[in-house]
């Protein structure tokens, strides 16, 4: 009778409901993978597999009577979380780069991010502030959410979408800012992808530069997965295992973190901005604590407390692009066009005009900064700024397929200083959305911090115009 219980209890949504909608994104990725492969022009367009998984969802959830088998929150729920996973795995990662750039280089590409960033939202900005005031229907702020999906992606459009959501709520305006920002996102990958070819084909028939064909390569999976003095596989637990509990191990003090955040006295600006914010900086965060315990770990190596490798980079790189690419399936999946329909010109021309800002300022920019490998240093860092890092390696390989050049160490590197450099941008972001006053002043502080940012990187350019005069 007992066990008849138990079964019956094991028979209901609540158990099978996250499972059911993981199994959602794996037919998603699976499917969309598949149809990459077979055809032609999606193979070519570079859009990622994950992106037409999400696609297909929306397909699906389209048919009448589908939409239900699709959760949004459990969806958002799990975009939200893979972002913060996918973050420390890569955080967690013992550094092993022969770097070819120098300091500078990746303090200025750094720079060229934040600014990018900040260029994006400042678009966003003269787009939804002037459509408001003259009575559409979008709020004010909504232009922020730009370099939120187009520069961090799908996990950081829908933090900020949802934040975005409850400001306007309370101000009495009705704006789905998690489908808007994931919208944005969406699209971002498509402007990178095909945007981003369409050019590359552009420059090759001018003969200015050659594409490489490109082959799926398979990588030296017996030396990155047995690293020196790494625990073995013949251990009672098993080598993935341990990698995973890191990572959730790691992630879940962002969690007590954050808590404990919450339970401080931070005065107004902290109740208001700070702490609300914290939870949409689990990828930021994740970052910090992940560093953290690789250097506790680390010091335990030292001091002989540990005798072993227990970081394995091989396995934390398919955590991480395990997480990105759930990230990205479920963050598509989540939209909901049906809440979207008012809003369909704002965000066309957010969508388009932060395309047009991105592509000529990051080209521009390149073109000055990296002037030996110029194109290199453009397609690395456009499929970024639109997508993911990911997105900009893949562009990259189609024109320097061994990473000869410094563009690809530059992308990677360039993390840190883009953080430290971009985090005040960031408390800005969520500062915005609070009231009509505080987005114009926001809107002030991202034109001042960009033209000092560009300023920076074209510092060269201008002392060499004012020593000619001299």
């Amino acid at each position: 009778m007992n066990t008849i219980l138990m079964v019956k209890s094991f028979a209901t949504p609540e158990v099978w409901g996250m499972l059911i909608q993981f199994g959602i994104i794996a037919i998603g990725l699976l499917l969309g993978n598949a149809l990459r492969m077979k055809v032609p022009f999606l193979r070519k367009s570079l859009i990622p597999s994950a992106l037409i998984g999400g696609a297909l969802i929306l397909i699906f959830k389209a048919i009448p009577g589908m939409n239900s088998f699709v959760d949004k929150t459990s969806m958002e729920i799990i975009t939200y979380h893979a972002l913060g996973i996918g973050f420390v795995a890569l955080a967690l990662k013992n550094n092993r780069i022969e770097s070819k750039s120098s300091t500078m280089k990746v303090i200025e590409t750094g720079t060229l991010t934040a600014s990018t960033y900040i260029l994006q939202g400042i678009v966003g900005l003269l787009v939804t502030i002037p459509m408001f005031y003259f009575g559409k229907k979008i709020f004010y702020a909504a232009g922020l959410l730009l370099p939120m999906g187009y520069g961090q992606g799908p996990g950081q459009a829908l933090n900020f979408g949802v934040i975005y959501m409850n400001y306007a709520a309370d101000q009495g305006i009705t704006f789905p800012g998690a489908d808007f920002g994931l919208s944005i996102a969406a699209t971002g990958f498509i402007v990178g992808s095909v945007i981003g070819v369409i050019y590359m084909n552009i420059l090759r028939k001018k003969g200015k530069i050659s594409i490489s064909e490109l082959k799926e390569r398979q990588i030296n999976t017996l030396q990155d997965y047995e690293g020196e003095n790494e625990i073995p596989d013949t251990e009672s637990v098993d080598k993935m295992s341990i990698q995973l509990c890191l990572v959730i191990f790691t992630y879940f003090l962002v969690f007590l973190f954050n808590n404990w955040i919450q339970s401080l006295d931070l005065g107004t600006f902290g109740t208001n901005t700070l702490k609300p914010l914290m939870w949409g900086f689990n990828f930021l965060l994740g970052t910090l604590f992940g560093i953290f315990v690789k250097w506790v770990m680390n010091g335990f190596k030292k001091a002989k407390i540990l005798k072993r490798e227990y970081i394995n980079n091989y396995l934390l790189n398919r955590i991480s692009g395990s997480a990105f690419d759930v990230m990205i399936v479920a963050g598509t999946a989540a939209i909901n066009f049906a809440e979207f329909r008012g809003f369909a010109l704002p965000f066309v021309l957010v969508c388009t005009l932060g395309a047009v800002a991105t592509f000529f300022y990051v080209n521009v920019m390149c073109k000055h900064i990296f002037p030996n490998y110029r194109y290199e240093g453009f397609f690395s860092m456009f499929g970024m700024l639109t997508g993911t890092a990911s997105n900009g390696m893949i562009l990259l390989r189609e024109i320097d397929p061994k990473f000869e050049t410094p563009a690809a160490n530059n992308l990677v590197l360039q993390t840190l200083p883009a953080v430290v450099l971009g985090f005040p941008v960031l408390l800005l972001v969520g500062y915005g959305p609070q009231s009509w006053e505080a987005t114009l002043i926001t809107l002030g502080c991202c034109i001042a911090v960009f033209t000092l940012f560009t300023l920076f990187l074209l510092r060269s350019k201008i002392f060499k115009k004012k020593c000619k005069k001299c």
